[in-house]
């Protein structure tokens, strides 16, 4: 059995990223390992069918990661803050003020609208711009009609509140608990996902996430930890040809 723990994959701290994603982030996580979706960057095919196919409005760069990537869903995910000019305000109306919304900004033209992405530690929330909006101009939110709209808006709630509770400063730092079972699934399924395309065996994909102890112990024919690693292999195939879909919330 090859020594793997030189692989870029082996050390499970180079993942601890991932604990703090939402759904957009991660499925660009699991769409930028696709090697189809690679070779298509690549060769910079940046047609805007071609980005669509992969449901997104512009091809992004594969080799950044969630920390640096700034992906455009097509169409916006539920969370997705759209922001119009308020052809009508009250004399109290809210302005807009790109400089009170927290944390690191990035900006990008999507070919329709700006799309501000904002973090800060323990948040991330993203606005997309009406043409016509500029600094100190009352704004309304718009919210996409739906047969059941009742989720959607608590989702548009929580993105709200997470802008009030910043109130134009930046946290320097958030405590976190400890890492839901959700999020170390999505964890430990990207390191066996890095670890079957550089060709790593299943018994030493068991031994990078979980160690030589737990192996020794529990390595056997249909074992409970051989059936884990196989299960986590299969989801981390899945949702890289596909399945990330659902996680950017792709209607």
């Amino acid at each position: 059995m090859a020594d793997r723990s030189t692989d870029a994959w082996y050390p499970t701290a180079a993942y601890l990223y991932l604990l703090h994603l939402d759904g957009p982030a991660l499925a660009w996580e699991y769409l930028r390992r696709h090697p189809d979706y690679r070779r298509d960057w690549l060769h910079r095919r940046s047609e805007p069918d071609v980005a669509q196919a992969w449901g997104l409005r512009l091809l992004e760069d594969p080799a950044l990661d969630a920390r640096d990537a700034h992906p455009v869903w097509f169409f916006d995910h539920d969370a997705m803050l759209q922001l119009y000019p308020d052809a009508d305000p009250p004399p109290d109306a809210a302005v807009f003020e790109f400089w009170r919304i927290p944390g690191n900004k990035h900006l990008i033209h999507d070919g329709k609208r700006l799309v501000l992405t904002a973090c800060w530690p323990g948040c991330c929330v993203r606005l997309a711009l009406a043409p016509g909006l500029a600094d100190g101009m009352a704004f309304l939110y718009a919210v996409r009609a739906c047969a059941a709209p009742c989720a959607i808006y608590r989702t548009i709630a929580a993105e709200m509140d997470k802008l009030a509770a910043a109130d134009g400063t930046t946290p320097a730092a958030a405590a976190c608990s400890r890492p839901t079972p959700s999020a170390l699934l999505e964890l430990h399924t990207l390191q066996a996902l890095d670890a079957t395309l550089a060709g790593a065996s299943l018994r030493e994909i068991a031994i990078g996430l979980f160690g030589d102890e737990a192996v020794a112990a529990d390595w056997y024919a249909n074992g409970g930890l051989r059936s884990r690693v196989r299960r986590l292999t299969r989801r981390g195939q899945s949702l890289m040809r596909g399945g990330y879909r659902r996680l950017a919330q792709l209607h």
